[in-house]
């Protein structure tokens, strides 16, 4: 079975002096850890790259069923 899919969707700005906020969907099933390092990693890369307070950065984490999840046609609950 593949490894379980993540994508970032989004970066919208709020406004123009104010940072992103990123939209990520991920197959369920992450820890709390996961999702922790991962907020971390994504506001301290939006801070290096574009400048700003890490503050200002807003993650929205969104967990997808793997019923709800499809890849070349197959839902994610159906593959061997």
């Amino acid at each position: 079975m593949r490894a379980a899919q993540s994508r970032l969707v989004s970066v919208q700005p709020h406004r123009r002096d104010h940072m992103p906020t990123l939209r990520v969907e991920l197959m369920e099933g992450r820890t709390l850890e996961q999702k922790k390092n991962l907020v971390k990693a994504l506001t301290d890369a939006v801070v290096q790259t574009l400048g700003g307070k890490p503050e200002a950065v807003d993650v929205l984490l969104f967990d997808i069923k793997r019923h709800d999840w499809a890849t070349g046609g197959e839902l994610w609950s159906e593959k061997k």
